[in-house]
Parts: structure tokens; sequence; C-alpha cells
């Protein structure tokens, strides 16, 4: 037989991989084909139009709203210099260390009857307002909880854009006697439409995949029926179809994008590329300026978290407790191992697409970035049908073995951890393909023709210097599992509580003082991460 060479071997373990993240979707797929259930019947005549009336405003008023925080911030930023410009640069980035679900009950604590708004306008103030006024758990409050945790993805995207562009435009429209308003809605805004777009559906995305924030304010979308369906009624079929409907929804979404960011596109005239210079404002200006970054920090990080550290004080006699420490331990221990399952993953199938450059290659690649863009409650129901169906193909296995639990792998943290590396390995992905494209081919290209094989070569030459990737990678997939929460409450094992579900627990039952320690832990862990993955490059 003839023997795999080192290459062919990155490209077999590759495919298996390939098709190991694919089983869960195709089985949604192949589901859909079993007979619909009398409860579909009811969910497609009655509450069906509901789900999607309700997923549509929630995506557009918040796509909308993020765009003008997001882009606004981004501008000013990029534009000109004012006080606490560099802090705010990383700072509003912040916000996404809060899950939207912890922001919701934070928010909710804060403006309810008894929260501290209302509370202080009566008893201080004197002041009475209508409870209804200030009334957070409505469609219009999910679309303010959604904007203010999930804008940084669209001011990221687009401050990056602004920061690297050629500056060519600007000058030449500055020059024309263009002021400030009129270069950014007429040069700005359309250079910068594809940057846009890109950010804006990744809060599609968020927003599509939440739980958290929908059923807490009892919002009727499509997370909240999968949910519905599978833990009211146990019916999967159901789910299914749900879910399907679901992942149509981010197909739309995604071809929007395509073709929004395809019709036009920006390219400088020079390869020269002269990033933007900062424009020297008064200190009058500077500080007014200043305010709309720092107001929506403040909103967006700072209120919420000094609320959750208050609330923590207060039940500061059940601060350290056996049962926080093991969540604790339980959200660490599946994050590390999800983070080193799907790194090994990503750096095996990055490292396949550089070596085979072909068709094959780019479709691995693409695969390997889907299940991000598929809403966590789809791949949990995918993850749950396969994963039952492979039960009971090992069900006599099982029988002879002497093993009395017939759904051994269901009831296991293993189908966890296998829809957290469906989930995210477009995170790790992304980071070590960055990491590779900062590598260059050249050193591997040299080991090769030295007579190193492709094993060899990576070992010895590209892991080292991979290792800044690799630490960046490690520590975004980690946070985002434990931030992750619809496909956790779906597949976790009895008795298994992260740091994310053990807030929503406390939350959804009025206990959100006990909520406020879990919460800050997340909280605490994200922002480290991502102080160290803006402001681990290099300094301006």
């Amino acid at each position: 037989m003839r023997k795999l060479s080192s290459a062919n071997i990155w490209s077999l373990i590759s495919f298996l991989l390939i098709i190991l993240i694919l089983l869960p979707n195709l089985n949604i797929f192949i589901e859909l084909f079993t007979p619909a259930s009398e409860n579909w019947e009811h969910i497609k005549n009655y509450l069906l139009q509901d789900y999607v009336t309700n997923s549509i405003i929630l995506v557009f008023f918040t796509g909308i709203f993020s765009i003008g925080l997001g882009v606004t911030s981004a501008w000013l930023i990029t534009q000109y210099d004012f006080p606490l410009r560099k802090f705010l640069k990383w700072a509003l980035v912040l916000p996404l260390a809060i899950p939207p679900y912890i922001g919701a009950y934070t928010y909710n604590g804060l403006l309810n009857y008894t929260g501290l708004v209302q509370t202080t306008l009566r008893n201080i103030f004197h002041f009475k307002i209508n409870p209804a006024a200030l009334d957070i758990m409505s469609l219009k409050g999910a679309v303010f909880i959604y904007t203010i945790f999930l804008f940084p993805y669209v001011y990221l995207i687009t401050r990056s854009f602004f920061e690297k562009q050629s500056a060519n435009l600007i000058e030449t429209a500055k020059t024309l006697g263009k002021n400030d308003l009129q270069i950014f809605w007429k040069v700005a805004l359309p250079i910068s439409r594809s940057s846009i777009v890109a950010g804006t559906s990744l809060v599609i995305m968020e927003v599509l995949n939440d739980y958290g924030v929908v059923k807490y304010f009892g919002i009727r979308t499509f997370s909240t029926s999968i949910f519905k369906t599978w833990f009211g009624m146990g019916d999967l079929s159901s789910a299914v179809r749900l879910s399907a409907l679901l992942m149509g929804f981010v197909f739309i979404v995604l071809i929007s994008e395509k073709f929004l960011r395809g019709g036009r596109k920006y390219s400088s005239s020079t390869s020269r590329i002269k990033p933007l210079t900062r424009k020297k404002v008064s200190n009058k200006k500077g500080i007014l300026i200043m305010m709309f970054p720092l107001l929506i920090f403040m909103v967006g990080f700072i209120i919420p978290t000094l609320q959750l550290i208050y609330w923590t004080w207060m039940s500061k006699s059940n601060l350290i407790s056996f049962e926080i420490i093991r969540t604790a331990f339980n959200s660490l221990g599946v994050a590390i191992i999800s983070s080193l399952l799907i790194l090994i993953t990503a750096v095996i199938i990055a490292n396949t697409v550089r070596i085979k450059d072909n068709l094959l290659s780019k479709v691995y690649s693409k695969v390997a970035v889907l299940g991000y863009s598929i809403p966590g409650a789809v791949i949990a129901i995918g993850v749950l049908s396969l994963v039952i169906t492979l039960d009971n193909k090992l069900e006599i296995i099982y029988t002879l073995l002497n093993i009395n639990n017939n759904l051994l792998i269901t009831s296991s943290i293993v189908m966890l951890i296998f829809a957290y590396f469906i989930r995210f390995l477009a995170i790790g992905y992304n980071s070590i393909e960055s990491g590779f494209d900062k590598i260059g081919s050249n050193f591997f290209e040299a080991s090769r023709t030295l007579g190193a094989n492709v094993t060899k070569t990576f070992f010895k030459i590209d892991l080292p210097m991979l290792k800044p990737s690799l630490y960046s990678a490690f520590l975004l997939v980690m946070v985002e599992v434990m931030k992750e929460l619809p496909l956790t409450l779906i597949l976790r094992p009895f008795n298994f509580n992260t740091l994310a579900t053990k807030a929503f627990e406390y939350a959804s039952d009025e206990m959100i003082h006990e909520a406020a320690l879990a919460s800050l832990l997340i909280i605490l862990i994200s922002g480290i991460a991502i102080y160290y993955t803006t402001n681990g490059r290099k300094k301006e």
C-alpha cells in the first residue's frame, strides 16, 4: 500500500473534521423530511407570524441604531484629537464584555419601580413618573439593549477602515471647501459602506442568536419558540422546523450582506495608503466631541457594571459559596477544553488550506467559519438530533456492555463541548488564518526546499511564529464560550451550570442580587480578554 505523504495526512484529517462540522446541520435537513407533529400546525397557523414580525423589528431597528452609534463614534475617534480619546478608543469596545441578557436584567433593575432611577426621583427630587414611561421590558427596550451592547461590532470594523484608508479623498474634499459634516456624509460614509455592512451583519447575527433578552422580556422570536417547543412540548420535530426557518432567515441576511457589499467597492488609486490625520480642536469643542463617546461608554459599560457591583455588595453574605465556585470551575473547564479543541482544529484546517491552494481548500475555509453565522439554538437542535440518533444506533452496544443509560452521549458533557466546537470554530480559525498570513510563506518554502516535510516544518518553523495568534484565539474563544447562553441551556447535562446559565436562572427567578456575582465574573474575564486583544498591538 502506498504510504501517505505528510501533506496528504493533513488533508485527510481536515476532511474528517469538516465532515464532523457539517453533520449536525445536515441532520436538520434530514429531519425535515420526517412527518410533522400536531404542534407544528398550531405553531404555523397561530404563532409563526409573531416570531417573524418580532424578529424583523428587532433586527431592523437594532441594525439602524447600531450603525448610528458605531459609525459616529468611529468617525469622531479617528477624525479628532480630544480629551480621553486614547482611552475611549478601546473603552468603546468594552460593552461587548457584557452579554445582552446581563445588560437586560441590569437595566430593568435600574429602571423599574423599585430601581435606583425611580426611587431617586421619588425620594430625593419628589418627582413622580409614570412607571410605564421607563418600562424597558418591551420590543423598544430590547432594541435599546441590543444596540448599546452590540454596536461595538460596527464601531471596531468601521474604525479600522477609517484608520487605514487613504486620506486623499478627505483632504481633497477639504480643499474644495467642504465642512466636516459634508465630508462625513458625502465622502466617509459612501467609501466605508462595506465595513458598515460587515459590522451590522455581525450585530444582526447576535440578535438572531440571542435567547436571554427576549425570554426575559417576554418577546416571541425564533429562539424562544425553539426553546418552548423542545423544553415545553418535548417536540423535537417542530424545533427542527423552526431551526430550519431561522437558518433560512440567517442566509437571507448573509446574501443581503454580500449584495450590499458587492454593489460598490472602494479602493485607493495609489499603493501608498496615507492614514487620516486627526484634526486639532479647541478645548471647548474637544469636550463637546468627547461627550458623545463618553456618554455611550457610561451607558454601555460603567452604569451596568456599577449596578452589578452594588448588587454583589448587597448580597455579600452569600458572596463566596460552594455553588458559585463549582459554577465558575464548570465554566472555565468547558471553556478551556473547547478552546483547545478549536485551536487544534483551526490550526490543522488553516495549515491545510495554505498547503493545498485549490478549490477544495477554499471550501474547507468556508465551512470552518460557517458555525458562527448559525444561531446557537439551531446548532444545539442539530447536535441534539444527531446525538440522539447516534445513541439509538449504539443501544445494542450499551446493552452488551451492561450500560443502563441508553442516552449515554446525549446526557454527557461531550455533546455540549461538541456544539461549542461547531459554534465558535470560526473565531479560532479567523485568528489562526490571520497569523499564517502575517508569517507568509517564505520560511515554509525555505524549510521544504531544505528537505523538511510539512509536519516537521510546522512544528519547527510555523508554530513558534504562530504563538501570538494562538494566544489571542484562545482568549477570544474562551470568552465566547463562557458568555454563550442558548446553546448551553439546551445541551447542558442535568444539574450542570455555567456562569451564564446561573446568572440567567437567578435573573429569571427575580433573584437579581444573586445573579450579580456570576455576571461580574463573566464581565471581568471578557474585559481582560478585550483589553489584551485591543492593546496587545503596537501602540499608536
